[in-house]
């Protein structure tokens, strides 16, 4: 079987490179520098040099696959138009690169975000007929990718998946909040609740997903089933690490300010401008029954055991 992996330098992508491997399925990844391959240096993938903002770069890259793994895109941008750049006028480039030159897939995969589909209002995880409001650009632009993919599945077989925050080793994005626990103060806006997802677990449902005939034309939220509290996160990471930090308590009046001046100083990262406008929000919960019920998905990793071995990783390389 062969497949092709876009995104499969990051932090995600490089995780799902080495699980599809391991599989025994034959990968090609797209990469801007082939010379510079990030987590797949030394990984048995073959690597095509383009852009998925470069359609001319992209037919090469799908002719022959039996599968299409999309998870490129932009978490952290400077503006919406960047975000609509990476997120859906990419999504539209390689979707188009498969309806002209690779008509028999057997399946399209969009990795999307519980951002796409906004908060949950009320508290209640959201389900897949939710109302979608997402409130930052990230969350319109996947949503706008979501949107390509799903309106192409009458002519390819497509899935697509919303997890929630995802963490694991090769993350940087919840590593910050491990090195805050390590300096021994963490910010605190008051009661939370969120779903989490450790990146294994991730892996495994994309493909469970992919090679399920169920899950075509489908949209799924996965998460680890569990709801957790600000301080259910914090205490996790807390015992990961074995210091018990203050919390420092931020009114989330403040929080645009924040990312303001984060960005401000030049810093791209999940404490930007728009991604405040995701944390403002109390409730960020999803209900992955559907995807239990329709291809068998089964997360083994709790915040717990997933903070631990997250420390772990950061440990030994360094990052913390």
């Amino acid at each position: 079987m062969k497949a092709f992996v876009t995104g499969g330098t990051g932090f995600i992508g490089s995780h799902l490179v080495e699980t599809l491997i391991r599989q025994g399925f034959d990968v090609t990844c797209l990469v801007r520098n082939a010379a510079r391959p990030g987590y797949l240096d030394g990984v048995k993938a073959a690597m095509i040099t383009g852009d998925c903002t470069k359609p001319d770069s992209l037919p090469a890259a799908v002719k022959g696959c039996d599968y299409v793994f999309h998870l490129a895109g932009l978490t952290k941008a400077k503006n919406e138009e960047q975000f609509f750049t990476g997120n859906a006028f990419a999504t539209q480039n390689v979707l188009q690169a498969v309806l002209d030159h690779a008509p028999e897939l057997k399946r399209f995969f969009y990795l999307s975000s519980l951002a796409a589909a906004g908060p949950s209002p009320d508290g209640v995880p959201l389900k897949e007929d939710c109302e979608t409001h997402p409130v930052s650009a990230y969350g319109r632009t996947k949503l706008e990718g979501e949107k390509i993919v799903y309106e192409a599945r009458d002519k390819i077989p497509v899935t697509i998946i919303r997890p929630p925050a995802v963490y694991g080793p090769r993350d940087r994005d919840v590593l910050i909040f491990f090195k805050m626990v390590k300096r021994g103060v963490v910010p605190f806006w008051g009661k939370s609740l969120y779903s989490f997802l450790y990146v294994e677990d991730l892996v495994n449902g994309i493909i469970q997903s992919a090679l399920s005939e169920n899950a075509a034309g489908e949209i799924f939220f996965l998460s680890d089933g569990n709801i957790y509290t600000s301080d259910d996160i914090i205490n996790a990471i807390s015992g990961a690490l074995q210091r018990r930090p203050l919390k420092l308590n931020i009114p989330r009046a403040v929080m645009p300010m924040v990312g303001y001046l984060s960005q401000l100083a030049g810093h791209l990262s999940i404490i930007s401008s728009d991604r405040m406008k995701d944390i403002q929000h109390q409730y960020w919960v999803c209900d992955s029954a559907k995807s239990q019920s329709l291809f068998g998905y089964a997360p083994k990793v709790d915040i717990q055991k997933g903070a631990s071995w997250t420390a772990d990783w950061y440990r030994i390389n360094q990052w913390i």
